[in-house]
């Protein structure tokens, strides 16, 4: 088991920036593929970018590639994503997600076992 949660969401205006952070509980952190999720208003939960158990190997969904950024602090139990350039269309509810049977990644929410809360980004001006 592992309990996730999310900080860092706010409002932004176009162009910004945030970094969002996913603190994860427990010991065993590097069992996990780390993944984020998006959901807007209206429409259905989205990969974003997920990062492999070490660090080495990172996933962007193409709408985000070039602007965002994930990673991942082992020692400190901690995923962040980067989010530079942002646009009104980021606007969306954040979710930390992991998984410890994937061998790789997924973009597919069902693949991953256990969630957090979500934190709130907007952006407009």
């Amino acid at each position: 088991q592992v309990q996730l949660v999310e900080s860092g969401g706010g409002l932004v205006q176009p162009g910004g920036s945030l970094r969002l952070s996913c603190a994860a509980s427990g010991r065993t952190f590097t069992s996990y593929v780390m993944a984020w999720f998006r959901q807007a208003p209206g429409r259905e939960r989205e990969f974003v970018s997920a990062v492999s158990r070490t660090g080495s190997n990172t996933y962007y969904a193409e709408s985000v590639k070039g602007r965002f950024a994930i990673s991942r602090d082992n020692a400190k139990n901690t995923v962040y994503l980067q989010m530079n350039s942002l646009k009104p269309e980021d606007t969306a509810l954040y979710y930390c997600a992991a998984d410890r049977r994937l061998s790789t990644y997924s973009t597919r929410e069902r693949q991953y076992d256990f969630w957090g809360q979500g934190t709130q980004v907007t952006v407009s001006s």
